[in-house]
């Protein structure tokens, strides 16, 4: 990313600058989504191979789809942590940032030189946000954590199965987003505060953490009646009908969360004498009885198509959709109408097909996205304007291996990448 693209950017976050030694997915999210509503992220990679998730197949034109999908919009800085003039200048970088963000486990950055208490010293209004898989008093802090332990150790995934079949992780790996996601919450909570109070805070997250409270009623049913949730497929715990119900050729999303759509759905098939019936007249009766109802709801609707369906629940008035695979869901009407898909080019991928932030502000979403750098890309830049480094300095640097560029660039040679 440019100086004149990082002035292009609009948000409510323009002039906050992001110093980001987050890699995988854990963090790499939650700073996307900083950039999407306008920081600056100075993207911090080791020197060699860069974030892991640059290797991950399959690519585009030499770039993984894995980086593409969380990168968008940073600044890629490859440097040697491991190297004194390399940690000079991790430091010096972000005293003049407004957050730092980590995913490594507990302990790391300390020992790195890079922790909280360290880069705080002189520098009170830094906000530093640490995302762990357990967090630093947990019995498990010491121990590698990524998505689907996140949702093994959550219950997650012992509820995401259809009864009596293997439990099975979520599609999407909410285990590490939602680290990131509430990571977010505290780092815009704490960016409002320091507005008050002048001083930063040191915002900590755990995955784990995380996926437990995003359980919602799950947890409350274990402590209102003891027993833990038994796995209900694409039905609800606590009401019927909702799901996923077979049709002549395919199969249909209905949900029926209040009376009246129960009452609508009835009578869409052809079925009005169950609403009376005193075994489906109320939640808890059908939630009782629903190995008698569904029978009923099957038989009903067994004669015809999904399309037929879908126009007689919509016609009803009753919550419905088809279960579209991931390109149907990214071509559908939708997803254009709300622009959600953006074109970006990339100077070795070429042109790249990006999702948009789904935030709006005043009716417009976030800037156009610049494309994910290529490793080092933007090192002498970011050292040069934002620190003062001559490219002099910058040539010494690379010559001693603590930092490197992947293009040709003022202060830094041609490298391979």
């Amino acid at each position: 990313m440019t100086d004149s693209q990082t002035q292009m950017r609009r948000g409510p976050l323009a002039g906050i600058r992001v110093l980001d030694f987050s890699r995988i997915l854990s963090g790499p999210y939650a700073s996307m989504v900083l950039a999407d509503l306008g920081a600056e992220i100075i993207k911090i990679e080791p020197m060699g191979n860069g974030d892991d998730t640059r290797n991950f197949p399959p690519f585009q034109g030499g770039l993984s789809h894995y980086y593409i999908a969380l990168n968008r919009s940073k600044k890629s800085l490859a440097l040697d942590l491991k190297s004194e003039d390399g940690l000079r200048i991790a430091r010096e970088l972000a005293a003049t940032c407004d957050i730092v963000l980590e995913n490594f486990r507990p302990g790391v950055m300390d020992r790195l030189g890079l922790g909280y208490e360290t880069l705080r010293d002189g520098h009170e209004a830094l906000i530093y946000c640490s995302i762990t898989g357990f967090g630093a008093n947990s019995p498990h802090s010491d121990k590698p954590a990524f998505d689907i332990v996140a949702q093994a150790l959550s219950g997650v995934m012992s509820v995401n199965r259809e009864p009596g079949q293997a439990p099975n992780k979520l599609g999407i790996p909410l285990g590490d987003m939602a680290g990131s996601i509430f990571s977010l919450f505290g780092l815009l909570a704490a960016l409002h505060e320091r507005n008050a109070t002048g001083q930063g805070r040191h915002v900590e997250v755990a995955m784990l953490d995380s996926m437990i409270a995003l359980q919602g009623y799950l947890s409350q049913i274990y402590f209102v009646s003891g027993e833990s949730p038994q796995p209900v497929g694409t039905q609800h715990p606590s009401i019927v009908p909702y799901g996923s119900y077979p049709t002549a050729d395919g199969h249909v999303i209905v949900a029926c969360l209040t009376e009246r759509f129960w009452h609508n759905f009835a009578r869409c098939i052809g079925r009005a004498d169950l609403i009376d019936d005193p075994r489906f007249a109320a939640y808890e009766a059908r939630l009782a009885n629903r190995g008698a109802l569904e029978p009923l709801i099957h038989e009903a609707m067994a004669g015809e198509g999904t399309a037929y369906w879908r126009a007689r629940l919509t016609e009803f008035d009753v919550p419905n959709a088809p279960i579209l695979s991931i390109g149907e869901a990214l071509e559908q009407e939708h997803v254009a109408a709300h622009g959600l898909i953006e074109e970006v080019d990339h100077p070795e991928a070429g042109a790249l097909r990006l999702v948009r932030g789904p935030i709006l502000f005043d009716g417009e979403g976030p800037s156009p996205a610049t494309p994910p750098s290529l490793l080092g890309a933007d090192t002498s830049e970011v050292l040069r304007e934002g620190l003062g480094y001559s490219d002099s300095q910058l040539r010494a640097l690379e010559a001693r291996g603590v930092l490197s560029c992947s293009v040709t660039q003022p202060g830094c040679k041609q490298e391979v990448s």
